[in-house]
């Protein structure tokens, strides 16, 4: 199973139009339908917050939204812990993400983000981005970008 982060979702809603790569948008409707690609709910608000168009399409959709549950929230704030975030959130990770990451994690799925890797990590884990965090020894969640799941995937769109 992949989590897509909603920055993931929006890039692709943004390089990729519908209308000029309609078998793209077919083949992400059919893994969403599938669930094959899931959502966390957090990333429901967001991408209504960015891009109302493509929030409409995912609503028009069988989407899976896994729910923010009890060992999610958990697994957060063991997160927030880990990267020493205090009561502000910095340059780093925010909430959201914590949750999308927690997410991924409880359901060993990888995640697909658009957020950049950090070639040299911050001295403060606080200011810490998905991928780095994703790749913490105590995190382990798998995580690549949308362009490069679309590589992965082989399917041709043309």
């Amino acid at each position: 199973m992949l989590v897509f982060d909603t920055s993931s979702i929006i890039y692709a809603w943004d390089n990729y139009p519908q209308d000029q790569f309609p078998t793209l948008w077919n083949w992400l409707a059919q893994e969403l339908n599938a669930s094959r690609i899931c959502l966390s709910e957090v990333v429901s608000t967001e991408v209504l917050g960015v891009s109302p168009e493509c929030s409409h399409w995912l609503h028009s959709l069988t989407v899976s939204y896994l729910p923010i549950n009890d060992a999610v929230l958990q697994e957060a704030l063991r997160l927030k812990a880990l990267l020493q975030i205090g009561a502000h959130y910095q340059g780093g990770v925010g909430e959201n993400d914590l949750l999308v990451i927690a997410t991924a994690k409880q359901h060993n799925a990888e995640l697909i983000t658009n957020e950049a890797v950090q070639r040299t990590l911050p001295k403060l884990r606080a200011n810490y981005k998905i991928p780095a965090v994703c790749d913490l020894p105590t995190v382990e969640v798998d995580c690549c970008s949308f362009l490069d799941f679309m590589r992965r995937s082989k399917v041709v769109f043309g």
